[in-house]
C-alpha cells in the first residue's frame, strides 16, 4: 500500500479507494450526524478533487493521510455552516441527559485519548495494520495480500496488538476490562 510516495505521481484512482472508508469515517465523526447522505458523498468527492486540484502544490515526500483528512474536516465544518446547522439548547441539554449526561462524554474521550496515546507506542508496521483493519475496515484476507503475509499473521498480529494495547491502557490508569 503506497500512501506516501512522491506528490508529482499522485495515483488518486488508488488514493481513492486506499482512504474511501477513512474520509467516510472522518465525516461521521466530525458531522456528528448533522449531514445527510448527499452531503456526506459531495464531501468526499471534493476531497479527492482538492487534493488532485493541489497536487502540483504538495512537497514531495509528504503523508497524504493527515493531509486527506484536514481537507476533510475543512469540508465538514463549512457544508455544517453552510447549511446553517444550529443547535437549540434544549435539544442539546436532552441529548446530553439521552447519553448519561457529561460525565459519560468525558470518560468516552478519556477512552479514545488513552487509546491513541496506546497507538502511538505501537512499532510502525503494528500501527498500520490496526489502521487497516479498524479505520479502513480491510478484511483479513485483503490486509494480507496488502502486507504480503498469511491471513492467520494477520489475526495473530491483531489479537497481539489489542492485547498490547489493553496492557497499555490498564497500566496507564486507564480501564480494565474483565474476561
Amino acid at each position: 500500500m503506497e500512501k506516501d510516495g512522491p506528490m508529482k505521481d499522485l495515483d488518486i484512482e488508488k488514493i481513492y479507494n486506499n482512504f474511501y472508508s477513512y474520509v467516510y469515517t472522518i465525516i461521521i465523526n466530525n458531522s456528528k450526524g448533522y449531514l445527510k447522505e448527499e452531503d456526506m458523498e459531495e464531501i468526499i468527492s471534493d476531497t479527492f478533487f482538492i487534493l488532485w486540484k493541489n497536487t502540483n502544490k504538495l512537497e514531495d515526500g509528504r503523508i497524504l493521510k493527515p493531509y486527506i483528512a484536514g481537507i476533510t474536516k475543512n469540508l465538514v465544518r463549512q457544508k455544517i455552516r453552510k447549511n446553517n446547522i444550529h443547535l437549540d439548547i434544549l435539544a442539546y441539554e436532552n441529548t446530553l441527559e439521552d447519553i448519561k449526561g457529561i460525565d459519560f462524554l468525558i470518560e468516552e474521550r478519556e477512552k479514545i485519548a488513552l487509546l491513541e496515546n496506546s497507538l502511538k507506542e505501537l512499532k510502525s508496521e503494528d500501527k498500520e495494520l490496526f489502521e487497516l483493519y479498524y479505520y479502513q475496515n480491510r478484511k483479513i484476507k485483503e490486509i494480507a495480500v496488502l502486507l504480503n503475509i498469511s491471513e492467520f499473521n494477520v489475526k495473530q498480529r491483531l489479537y497481539r496488538i489489542r492485547k498490547k494495547i489493553k496492557k497499555n491502557i490498564e497500566k496507564k490508569g486507564g480501564y480494565r476490562y474483565e474476561k
